[in-house]
């Protein structure tokens, strides 16, 4: 072989110029991190835990800053019904008997289910007792004097609640007599028009006008007349 060609072939050819600055940058690099003293590191490190806690304070002070915004509260005097229309239905009936003696004939909490003629026990407290519950539409005995009592009907869920509320009383007349009085009050603004109110209206009057006359016969120590068939008459209305 030439000595030409020995000497072609032990001449390296020149790298491209962007490897030479990699290693370059490469060697720099090995160098700095040979010339690195055990204190150097300790600085770089320190320096770099002081850097995450400045930032973990400074998180909160910025979330206190900005707060997420909070959900809207409702109004405080909100109302689940918006424009409530209430009503009143009060019915009486004569009764040749003692207020007191009406009373004692038919006014037990559960009495209903004889004058009603439909099945009646009590579900939850004691009957006649503030907070006892009847199974008549889980009515709630929420007032009561010696001679009445007062009840209303829990909120069912996917009905609007119509706040009803119905109240017996046995009121006297002279020492002899007395008369039954039933008054019911509730909401009727879900009803869509005024003939479907009047039309609410009518029937528990029909209703609980037959529940009084079935209280006079029981007082006055009759028999009631066989129940209206289920679906064909008049049945129980709240």
């Amino acid at each position: 072989m030439a000595a030409r060609d020995i000497a072609r072939t032990a001449t390296p050819s020149p790298r491209p110029a962007a490897e030479s600055r990699f290693y370059a940058n490469d060697t720099l690099l090995r160098q700095s991190l040979h010339d690195l003293t055990p204190s150097g590191i300790e600085r770089i490190l320190s320096g770099a835990t002081r850097a995450l806690v400045l930032l973990s304070l400074a998180a909160p002070a910025a979330l206190a800053q900005n707060p997420p915004a909070a959900p809207a509260a409702p109004a405080a005097d909100a109302t689940v019904v918006a424009k409530p229309t209430y009503v009143s239905i009060p019915l009486e009936i004569d009764v040749n008997r003692s207020a007191a003696d009406v009373w004692k004939r038919v006014g037990k909490y559960c009495g209903i289910g004889e004058w009603f003629q439909i099945p009646c026990t009590i579900t939850q407290g004691k009957e006649d007792e503030f907070g006892a519950v009847r199974s008549v539409a889980n009515e709630v005995l929420v007032g009561k004097t010696e001679l009445s009592y007062t009840y209303t009907q829990p909120v069912r869920a996917g009905r609007p609640y119509d706040l009803y509320h119905g109240t017996l009383e046995a009121r006297p007349v002279t020492a002899t007599t007395s008369k039954l009085v039933y008054t019911l009050v509730y909401d009727n603004s879900m009803l869509p028009d005024d003939a479907a109110k009047a039309a609410d209206r009518q029937r528990r009057v029909t209703t609980f006008t037959r529940a009084l006359q079935n209280m006079k016969i029981l007082a006055e120590g009759g028999t009631l007349p066989p129940p209206a068939p289920r679906g064909g008459g008049a049945g129980r209305g709240n």
